[in-house]
C-alpha cells in the first residue's frame, strides 16, 4: 500500500521562447528553451533550462531510435522547405510539435534510461560531446556534466536551498536562459572544462 505522504512522480517539460540566433551573417536559425521541472528519481537535477535547435532534436531522435529499435518513437514536426522563421505561426507550430515530442518521450521508461536524453535536456553539450560523454571518452561522467552545467547556471536557488535543508522540491519557473557558462562557486572532481563552455552547434 502506497503511503499517503508519498508523492506521485511527474515530469513537466516546456518548449518555449524561440529565438533567432546567427551562426554567421548568412545562416540564422531558431533555438528553443527547454524547461524541465520534475520530482522523478530518473533525473539528476529537478529543474533545468537549456536551449536547443531543431537539428539537435533530429539527432536526439535518431540516437534514441538506434538504441531502442523495438519502440516506435513519436515523430518530430516535419521539416519543410516552406518553413519561414519570420512567420510566427510557423515557429509556434514547430515549437508545439517539439514539446509534444518530448512529452511523449518522457512517458517511456526505457527511453528515460538513455543518458543522451538527460544530457540533451540538462546540459548545453553539443551532440558530439554528448556522444563522447556517453561512450566514456571524456574525463567527466553524465552526472558530472549535468551537475557542472547546473552549478554554472544558477537559476534555481530555491531548489538548492531545499536540497540543503533536505526538503521537498519547490516549484520554480524562470525567464529565458543563456547557453554561456559563467564562473562557478562549486566544483566537482571531474570538471567539464572546455567542453561545457562551448556553444551548441
Amino acid at each position: 500500500m502506497t503511503p499517503k505522504h508519498e508523492k506521485q512522480e511527474f515530469v513537466t517539460v516546456l518548449v518555449r521562447d524561440p529565438r533567432t540566433q546567427k551562426e554567421d551573417s548568412w545562416h540564422p536559425y531558431i533555438d528553443y528553451e527547454i524547461f524541465i521541472h520534475t520530482n522523478s528519481m530518473c533525473f539528476t537535477r529537478k529543474t533545468s533550462c537549456v536551449r536547443r535547435r531543431f537539428r539537435e532534436f533530429v539527432w536526439l531522435r535518431q540516437r534514441l531510435q538506434s538504441n531502442a529499435v523495438l519502440i516506435q518513437l513519436p515523430e518530430l514536426p516535419s521539416k519543410t522547405p516552406f518553413f519561414n522563421m519570420n512567420n510566427p505561426h510557423h515557429v509556434d507550430h514547430r515549437r508545439r510539435g517539439l514539446q509534444e515530442f518530448l512529452e511523449k518521450i518522457l512517458q517511456n521508461a526505457l527511453l528515460l534510461s538513455d543518458s543522451r536524453l538527460h544530457l540533451f535536456l540538462q546540459t548545453q553539450l553539443s551532440p558530439e560531446d554528448m556522444e563522447a560523454c556517453v561512450c566514456g571518452q571524456t574525463k567527466y561522467s553524465v552526472a558530472d556534466a549535468i551537475q557542472k552545467f547546473a552549478s554554472l547556471n544558477r537559476r534555481f536557488p530555491i531548489e538548492d536551498e531545499e536540497r540543503k535543508k533536505g526538503g521537498n522540491d519547490a516549484d520554480s519557473d524562470s525567464e529565458s536562459s543563456s547557453s554561456g557558462l559563467g564562473p562557478s562557486d562549486d566544483s566537482i572532481s571531474c570538471g567539464c572544462k572546455a567542453s561545457l563552455a562551448s556553444e551548441e552547434s
